[in-house]
C-alpha cells in the first residue's frame, strides 16, 4: 500500500553508473522480490517492500497517464521503458530509467513483471520534469474524472509536436 503519511523532500539520491535496481511483482504489481539496490534506495526493509503494492515508492510528482501508459504496455505483453521519479521512505527522491517487461512460465503464460532499473541521462532529467510538470498540472485543472485523459493529451501533443513515438523519444532522451 501506498505510504500516505509521507511528506516528499528535496533530499535527492543520485544513482551510481553501475548500479542496477532490480524487483519482481505477480501480476497486481505486488512486489515479490528485491535486489539489495532496490532496498538501499527506497529506503525500506525488504520484509517492507515484499508483498506491498509496487507503488509504495511512487512519488507524487509522477502523472498517473505514465503509469496508465505502462500498464497498457504490459497488458499487451509488450515491454517499456520510462523515466520514473520514485520516492524513499525518508521522503527523498531518486530518479531511474527503467524497463518493465512482463515475466512468461515455460507455458508462456504471464505470471507477473520485472522492472530493472538504472541511472538515467541526466541531460534528459529537465526536459522529462517539465513534461512531467504539465501533465500534472493538466490532471489537477481536468479534475479527477477527467485527469487521466487529459495528462495523456498532454503527452500525446508532445509527441505530435515533436513528430515522434514514445518509443523514439525516449531513446532519443536516453541517447542526448
Amino acid at each position: 500500500m501506498k505510504r500516505k503519511d509521507i511528506v516528499p523532500t528535496s533530499k535527492e539520491r543520485v544513482m551510481r553508473e553501475n548500479d542496477f535496481i532490480v524487483s519482481k511483482t505477480d501480476l497486481t504489481g505486488r512486489i515479490t522480490y528485491g535486489n539489495e539496490i532496490f532496498i538501499e534506495f527506497s529506503g525500506y526493509e525488504e520484509e517492507e517492500l515484499l508483498g506491498s503494492q509496487h507503488n509504495i515508492i511512487r512519488h507524487p510528482d509522477m502523472p498517473r497517464a505514465v503509469f496508465k501508459l505502462l500498464w497498457d504496455y504490459l497488458a499487451e505483453d509488450k515491454e517499456i521503458f520510462a523515466y520514473v521519479k520514485n520516492m524513499s521512505k525518508d521522503g527523498g527522491f531518486y530518479w531511474v530509467f527503467t524497463h518493465v517487461a512482463p515475466m512468461m512460465d515455460k507455458n508462456k503464460q504471464k505470471v507477473g513483471y520485472s522492472s530493472v532499473r538504472r541511472m538515467p541521462n541526466p541531460k534528459a532529467i529537465p526536459i522529462v520534469t517539465d513534461v512531467y510538470r504539465a501533465m500534472l498540472d493538466a490532471e489537477r485543472n481536468a479534475g479527477a474524472k477527467d485527469a487521466m485523459a487529459a495528462s495523456g493529451a498532454v503527452l500525446g501533443g508532445v509527441l505530435k509536436d515533436k513528430g515522434v513515438t514514445y518509443e523514439e523519444l525516449i531513446n532519443v532522451l536516453q541517447s542526448l
